[in-house]
Order: structure tokens, then C-alpha cells, then sequence
């Protein structure tokens, strides 16, 4: 392994086994039964214990295998997840809880969880309740679910669930999922399928990027700034090599044999693989050594030859703007990357008209994606073909970038998506893959890659930091009058998604809400920051803080009720958006938020009665209510976005669904195959599933905003549709035909009483192995911007009403979110269960941004003095799913993802101000800014 000290053998039980191992003096037991022992179950995201993730039984007792050494082991007993899963039936009941509630959205903190719950099981034979779930998961972080189905799948589990944890629903109606017949077709529309993917994630087999890693193979580690900016000059390389053994190769920019930058956006790709003379931000890579894994895991990155000069960097907006400022770019004339525009009418007219004006100014900050997989991978040539296994939510973007940076072609690039342990967006971005690929080249040896939970921190792209000034004209009776906005966003030191934001916020900063008169201005400036890039919202998350407080001000100024004053601005059927853009149909926030109305009563009555009581019990704490709407475009603004699918059918009569959308938790797996099953006319149980796969999988697009249920799900009905017409116009039977695939290639097709036998086997069989075969596109029909933002941006929208209850303490302003309701208008819900998971997800998420994520470039590189929600910090969801059917989107769906998180922080900060009064305006509303805005209240 390492040559940290003498070996010394252990003997210990793993799993009903006898072991040994000789580790190394100081060695963690996770990285001896990772490595030593392949107990690859046993996942590691922090090696610090903030996470939880590497959890497992030692005697009997949960404890984080990263903070135990491997000597403390020794006689002893250790249980990982796979051994629970074999031996304890009480395993495999939690097994099958979790998969029948939709416990496992990415799967990476799975087996912390289920082994911490069923340590928790074990203890308890009595019935469990909320309180000591929560305890006993309390040290297992999850950022995908918001915690509530795992919380359910705990409950189910023991002996007697609680009626509000009972198991959920297994469609939208609450019947028993049978894969039902529609006009003579079977249908899984509707239906919550459980995850295709769901078993291997709770059994710990799924396999990610760190999971492909063998002894033999070489390490990669990489060399990066400890500066925000700096000059630099690299030493003797040559000489190091000579000195130090087991390090074959140093990489740096002179080995890029193509163009060393990368990106996303065509116009904007100006990231370096390897910074050549100066650093733009703390943790940019220069170099990278290559060698033997137990040497290039304990280097000294000390003793890397190079020379540091720190230099004077631009942090902030107010260092990055103005004639003075310094640029972090030679190249340019000031720190202005781009800028975007949406405007109609005469807003600044329609304001001084208005009879009531709120206006104010917003500050967010930055958020880090804190997926709990940590970036990972690994390369290796094979046949003459470079092959690099890693997570990423855009492979064929990950493959194109490659061919440009390498100097070779598309076609001799293989890339292999790992399952995904979060992404939210970071993951569409490069990260670990051209380290690989320039490693594999340059040694000719198969290597391997794994961040540090650190590293991740430092140099991977997180939620842009926003300055807003919003100003909102309304007339008496509550109608908006005219609304105009300014935002600045810190895109770091390069672009990343940094376009894509200030393009995307303009269209969106009005809300859900019909705006006559309307202007918004965007622009994105350097910093020497960690690139700012995608995450779950694209600026709206920020955009939307400051258009729904100003409607709260507005609400309380004209005295009506605050989800009123929504409701009658609610977008209708047939009125135009912000662009331009009208609807006839599909529009569904005054559904969203009108379907709040019953549970915002009963909680305005509830917390007017607990704080009456407070007030006379002289309590210190409050409650309130806050309400917020949102939208989303789901897709690409105003640019092509099209996603192909392709499906066959084996002589052996297997329906076979290629699908390379991937899956980052979110469910496409399930959702693509369940569209594709129901447009063929069969259950999804005979669909037999490949998965992304640049050699085998057509693109279908990105992972991203919000767009595969949308597009790629279009793609999949289409192909279905295609296939199902080929087996049709083989029997000579109409479209209402059922199909039944049967034993010994033959597929049965009945119409009534008519009945054709198709025999495949008898069939010619294509280059692919099929003997019908189809392969369809979808592209969502948009139109261009023209100088002032009017056009078509988006296909479909999506839309979104949440309320929450929270408690306030106005002596420590301390928060703490009580409940949530959430209205989502997804069109159809192709599978409810998932779109309950993708609700409470995004909520959590929603709620740490809103209370304690801030990611400080230096200060907050990891898990412990970075905040993210725990299953303490969020509370119960009611989901209500709403379904206005979209024009354009398969059997009327909508995306989702990103629409979960919009409202949330917004509600959360109108419910503190309906609490005590305090209006916040900087995000995270943290004790001491929470603290700071009732004492500005009280001296007003």
C-alpha cells in the first residue's frame, strides 16, 4: 500500500470471515477494506467523518471507517453493508423499504445510511418514530432526497410505521401499480416504478468512479495553487524524476499535445488544464506527477519543484469593477465577461406610475455542490483507443472537450459514465478527465484518479455569488405595474456556465408572473474565484430571492393576503411572457399556488394562535408563514438542444432501449424507459436497458436544466412510437394492437380477435445485432432572442408554489423550518414517487442556501466548516403534484429539477420576516444576519 511505517498483521472478522491484512502504520481501516480487501460497498466521501458515508459495524456499533485506524480492528468484528445483506433478514426488510420508497436517489450515502439505520433496527424492537431516526442517521449526510423517503423507508422498515411515514403511494390515484391498459396499450405512465438502478444502489454495488480502482494501476495526483493568484516558475523535472522513485511522469501544459483550455460554452472556453505562468485562483492545477499508487498518495506536495510569487487578486465586486479595477484576464479590457438583456415597454414609466413601489438590494453568496462523491476516474488504452471511466453528467461534451485538448480524433475517445454520486450541475464541467487522459498517454500504463474531499472544494465550480437591485411598481387593487432589474453574478476566474446565467436569469426574473413593462440587465465578471458554474437553477435560485420579497413588500404595503397577491399576478393561458411568448395552454402556477390555499389558512391560524401564546408566556420565540412562486424553462435558452434514442429488437425477441442521458439520482433510467415502454405498447419490465456509453448509447444530451424527462423523453416516445409502427406494418394489424413478447423469439401481436405471430428468429439481423431496429431525435422547437430578449427561449416551462412554517428565536436568531408544503406543476407525472423525491431534494437543498451554505474560497474546504443540511435540519414535505399538460412535452411531462429549488429559499426568508418582522436581504440568513436585521427593525 504506502511505505509509512512496518507492517503488522490484524486478524479480524469481516463479514463472517476470517481476515488478515498487514497495514500500514496510521492507515484508515476504510482505505484496508477498500483496498486491501475490495469491500467496495463501503463508500468515501470526506476520509474526515463529516459525512458519514463509510460507515459500518464494528462490533456491532456504527462507527465511520475513515476515522478508525486499520490496527483497531484487530479480533474484532466487522459488518459492511454486503455481509448485512446477506446474513440479517432485518438487511434485507430495510433493503426493500428503501427501494419501494424511493430511499436512494444517486446512491453514494446509501450504505452509511442503511447500515446507521439498521444498527438503529437492531437496538430497537419497538416501534420507531421520527425523533429516533433522526438520531441515529444524524451523522450521515445525504445531499440528494431532503432525507424524508429514507426517513419512511426507516419507519417501514421496524415493526409498526407511523401513519404520516406510511409507505407512499404507489401512483398518483394511491392504487396498486399493475401496469394498466389504455386503449388496447399497456401503460407506465402514472405508474411509480420503482428505480431500475434502485437495487444496485442499495446493495453498495453500484459502481462509481473511485470504485474502479486496482492496485497495479498508477496514481494520479495533482499539483495545485495555494494562492488565489500567483506567478510561478516549475523547477528541474528532470532532476525530481531522478530523485524520487515510483513517480514515472510530471505532467504539465508543455504535454498537451492540443489546445490547453477547455469549457462549456463555445465562445467562452478559457480555462487551462495546466495555468502556464500565473494561477487565477486558489486550487488552479500546474502540474501533475504520475506514478506507483502507495508512492504518489503519500508525496509531499512541498517538494514539488516550483516557485510561487503570490500576487494581488480581484475578490469581490467591488475589486472587479471600475476603472481601477485589476484584471484577472491581460487580454481584456475590464472584468465584464458578457452580459444579457430581456425588455418590453416602458417599465421605468410604468414604476413612477404605479401607486406602490418596493425596491431593494440583494446579496447571495457562493454555494458549493457538496455532492458527497468526491470527482473520480480512471484511463487506460485499449485496442489503440484512449477509454476513461469517471462520473460526469455530459459525456459526449466530456468527449469533444478531450478530442480538442489531446489533438485527436472524436472516434478514438471512449467515454464511460460511472454511476454519479451528485452532480447538480458541477459534473457537466471537466474535472479529473484530462489529468487521466494526459496520464495514460504519457506513461502508456492504465492510472486512476480520485479527489480529496478538499480538493473537490477548491477547484470545482460552485452556485454564483449575485448582487441584484430590483424595483416593483404595483397599482391599488395589486396588479404589477412595471418591474426592472439589475444583476451582477461572480463567474470566478473563467466563463464555465457563466453565460448560460446571465443569459438564462433576464427571461426569469419577472417569476411566474404576468409583467407588461419589464427590463432586465445581467452581467458576469472575473474574480479570482473558484469558477462559478451550473447549479440546480442556472441564477434563478438568486433572481427569485429578490423579485419575491419585493412582492412581499408590495403585499403587505397594499394590506392583502401575500398568497393572494400572487395569484391574482399569476401567468394565465394565453398571456404573453416577459420574451414575448404565449401560451395557450400548459400554464399551471395559479394551479400550483391556488392548490396551497387550504394548508397557507390552516398555518396562518396556527401561528397566529402559537405566538398570541408566546407573546403572553413571554417566550422568545416566533412562528411564521412565507410563500413564494417560481418557473423554469426547462432546456437550452433559444440555442438547438436535441437528444437521440435508439431501441432494437433481438432475433431472440429482447427490447432492447439505449438511452445515454445519465442518470445523477434524478431518475432518467426509470422515467426514459417507463416513456419508451409505454409508447412501445409493452410493460418496462421487458425493456432490457443500456445505459450512457459513448460506444453504445446515441447522445442524448446533457444532464442539466431540467431537460431529459423534456427532450430526451421526447426522443424515447418518438423511438417507441417508430418501433411500434415496424411490428405493425409486419402483422398488417392496426396501432391499437397489443404486443406480448414471448419465449423463443417470436413476439405475439393481438388486435380482438385477431392474433399474429411475429417470428424474429427467422429475421435478418442488422450491424447492431437487431432484426428492427429504430433510432429518433428531438430537438424542442425554439427561437432566437432578438436585441431586446423578445422571442421563444423555451419549449415548456415548469412550475412550481411552495409555503413553509418556520420558528424563529428573536433573542438568538437561530431558524428552524417546521414544515413545507410544495405545489409542482410537472404537466404529467410520469412517476409520481420520483417526483416526490426530486421535490423534498431540491427543498433541502433550497433551505441550506437559504440558511447556512457559504462557501469562502480558503475557509470552507470542507464538510465540517462547510454547512449542509442535515435529516435534523429538514422538515416533513407535503407534496402536491399538479399536472397541467404541456403542448410539446411526452404524454404532457415537464421537467423538474431545477423548479424544486426556486421557491424555497424565498419562502423560508418571508416566513422569518412574517415571524419577527426582519427583512432579510444577504443570503444565508445566518443567526448573527438574522440577529442584525430585528435590531435594524427595532431602531427603525
Amino acid at each position: 500500500m504506502d511505505d509509512r511505517g512496518p507492517c503488522q498483521k490484524i486478524e479480524f472478522s469481516l463479514n463472517g470471515q476470517n481476515v488478515r491484512i498487514e497495514p500500514q502504520t496510521g492507515e484508515r481501516l476504510s482505505a484496508s477494506l477498500r483496498d486491501r480487501l475490495h469491500a467496495k460497498d463501503i463508500k468515501i466521501g470526506c476520509d474526515a467523518g463529516d459525512c458519514g458515508a463509510c460507515t459500518i459495524l464494528l462490533d456491532g456499533h456504527p462507527v465511520c471507517s475513515c476515522l478508525t485506524m486499520a490496527q483497531q480492528a484487530q479480533h474484532r468484528r466487522i459488518e459492511t453493508l454486503s455481509g448485512l445483506l446477506q446474513h440479517d433478514p432485518k438487511a434485507k426488510q430495510l433493503a426493500k423499504s428503501f427501494h419501494d420508497c424511493g430511499a436512494a436517489q444517486c446512491g453514494i450515502c446509501t450504505p452509511g445510511m442503511m447500515v446507521s439505520a439498521l444498527a438503529l433496527l437492531r437496538r430497537h424492537h419497538q416501534s420507531l418514530d421520527r425523533q429516533m431516526v433522526e438520531e441515529a442517521l444524524a451523522g450521515v449526510l445525504c445531499r440528494c432526497t431532503g432525507y424524508q423517503k429514507i426517513t419512511q423507508a426507516v419507519l417501514l422498515a421496524s415493526d409498526e410505521e407511523k401513519e404520516e411515514f406510511a409507505k407512499p403511494t404507489t401512483d398518483i390515484e394511491g392504487k396498486k401499480r399493475t401496469s394498466p391498459s389504455t386503449n388496447g396499450h399497456i401503460t407506465e405512465i402514472g405508474q411509480s416504478v420503482p428505480r431500475l438502478d434502485g437495487e444496485a444502489k442499495i446493495s453498495g454495488t453500484e459502481v462509481y468512479g473511485a470504485d474502479m480502482v486496482y492496485p497495479d494501476w498508477f496514481s494520479v495526483l495533482v499539483i495545485r495553487s495555494p494562492y488565489p493568484r500567483a506567478g510561478f516558475e516549475l523547477g528541474d523535472l528532470e532532476d525530481f524524476l531522478h530523485h524520487n522513485d515510483g513517480i514515472e511522469a510530471v505532467l504539465t501544459a508543455r504535454d498537451i499535445p492540443g489546445e490547453n483550455r477547455f469549457g462549456v460554452i463555445p465562445d467562452f472556453i478559457d480555462q487551462p488544464v495546466f495555468a502556464e505562468t500565473e494561477t487565477r485562483f486558489r486550487g488552479e492545477a500546474i502540474a501533475a506527477i504520475v506514478g506507483r499508487a502507495n508512492i504518489v498518495s503519500n508525496f509531499d506536495i512541498d517538494l514539488f519543484p516550483v516557485t510561487w510569487k503570490p500576487l494581488d487578486a480581484v475578490q469581490g465586486f467591488g475589486s472587479a469593477l471600475g476603472i481601477q479595477a485589476q484584471l484577472v484576464h491581460a487580454y481584456l479590457t475590464d472584468n465584464e465577461m458578457c452580459h444579457g438583456i430581456v425588455q418590453r415597454g416602458d417599465p421605468e414609466g410604468a414604476i413612477e406610475r404605479a401607486e406602490m413601489i418596493a425596491e431593494g438590494e440583494f446579496q447571495t453568496s457562493f454555494v458549493e455542490h457538496a455532492y458527497i462523491e468526491p470527482e473520480a476516474g480512471c484511463a487506460r488504452i485499449k485496442d489503440g483507443r484512449l477509454e476513461i471511466f469517471s462520473g460526469t453528467q455530459a459525456p459526449v461534451m466530456n468527449q469533444e472537450s478531450l478530442a480538442r485538448i489531446l489533438a485527436m480524433d472524436i472516434s478514438d475517445i471512449r467515454i464511460v459514465p460511472a454511476a454519479v454520486g451528485g452532480g447538480f450541475g458541477s459534473k457537466l464541467d471537466l474535472s479529473v478527465q484530462p489529468f487521466l487522459a494526459l496520464a495514460t498517454l504519457k506513461s502508456g500504463r492504465p492510472v486512476q484518479l480520485v479527489y480529496s474531499r478538499t480538493e473537490s472544494m477548491q477547484s470545482t465550480t460552485k452556485r454564483h455569488p449575485a448582487q441584484i437591485k430590483m424595483r416593483i411598481g404595483a397599482m391599488s387593487d395589486g396588479k404589477i405595474a412595471g418591474l426592472t432589474y439589475d444583476g451582477t453574478f461572480d463567474t470566478g476566474a473563467y466563463a464555465s456556465w457563466g453565460p448560460t446565467v446571465v443569459n438564462r436569469v433576464p427571461v426569469h426574473a419577472s417569476g411566474p408572473y404576468f409583467v407588461r413593462d419589464y427590463r432586465a440587465k445581467t452581467r458576469a465578471v472575473y474574480t479570482h474565484c473558484p469558477p462559478a458554474g451550473a447549479f440546480r437553477g442556472f441564477g434563478v435560485p438568486q433572481s427569485t430571492i429578490a423579485q419575491e420579497t419585493l412582492f412581499e413588500d408590495l403585499a403587505l404595503s397594499l394590506n392583502m393576503d401575500r398568497l393572494e397577491f400572487r395569484i391574482k399576478n399569476a401567468l394565465k393561458n394565453g398571456e404573453s411572457t416577459v420574451c414575448g411568448q404565449v401560451f395557450q395552454r400548459g400554464v399551471g402556477i395559479r394551479d400550483c399556488l391556488q392548490s396551497l390555499a387550504p394548508a397557507w389558512r390552516e398555518a396562518n391560524r396556527q401561528v397566529s394562535q402559537f405566538n398570541d401564546g408566546a407573546i403572553a408566556a413571554g417566550l422568545s420565540l416566533r412562528h411564521g408563514t412565507g410563500v413564494a412562486g417560481g418557473w423554469y424553462g426547462c432546456g437550452n435558452t433559444s440555442l438547438p438542444n436535441p437528444s437521440t434514442i435508439k431501441a432494437g429488437i433481438t432475433s431472440a425477441g429482447t427490447v432492447v432501449l439505449h438511452q445515454g442521458a445519465v442518470d445523477i439520482g434524478q431518475g432518467s433510467n426509470t422515467i426514459i424507459a417507463q416513456i419508451f415502454a409505454t409508447a412501445f405498447g409493452i410493460s418496462i419490465d421487458q425493456v432490457s436497458l443500456v445505459s450512457g456509453d459513448t460506444d453504445t448509447t446515441p447522445d442524448a444530451g446533457k444532464t442539466s436544466a431540467s431537460r431529459q424527462t423534456f427532450v430526451t423523453g421526447n426522443a424515447a416516445k418518438i423511438c417507441g412510437e417508430s418501433l411500434r409502427l415496424q411490428v405493425m406494418r409486419h402483422c398488417n394489424l392496426s396501432p391499437e394492437a397489443m404486443i406480448k413478447p414471448l419465449p423463443n423469439g417470436t413476439l405475439l401481436i393481438q388486435e380482438r380477435s385477431d392474433e399474429f405471430v411475429l417470428e424474429l428468429h427467422q429475421m435478418p439481423v442488422n450491424e447492431d445485432g437487431y432484426v428492427l431496429f429504430a433510432e429518433e431525435s428531438y430537438d424542442p422547437p425554439t427561437k432566437p432572442l432578438d436585441e431586446n430578449g423578445q422571442g421563444i427561449p423555451y419549449a415548456q416551462y415548469g412550475f412550481a408554489a411552495q409555503m413553509c412554517e418556520v420558528e424563529v428565536d428573536i433573542q438568538l436568531g437561530t431558524v428552524r423550518v417546521l414544515q413545507f408544503t410544495a405545489a409542482h406543476d410537472v404537466g404529467k407525472a410520469i412517476n409520481p414517487l420520483l417526483v416526490e423525491g426530486q421535490i423534498e431534494g431540491g427543498i433541502a437543498q433550497g433551505l441550506g442556501m437559504a440558511l447556512m451554505e457559504e462557501y469562502v474560497p480558503g475557509r470552507t474546504e470542507n464538510l465540517h466548516d462547510y454547512l449542509v443540511p442535515t435529516i435534523g435540519d429538514v422538515p416533513p414535505v407535503r407534496s402536491i403534484i399538479v399536472e397541467v399538460a404541456d403542448d410539446c412535452g411526452p404524454f404532457g411531462a415537464k421537467g423538474l429539477g431545477e423548479h424544486a429549488l426556486i421557491p424555497t429559499a424565498p419562502s423560508i426568508l418571508n416566513a422569518i420576516r412574517n415571524a419577527c418582522g426582519a427583512r432579510l436581504t444577504h443570503i444565508p440568513a445566518t443567526p448573527s444576519r438574522v440577529l442584525e436585521a430585528i435590531h435594524a427593525l427595532r431602531h427603525d
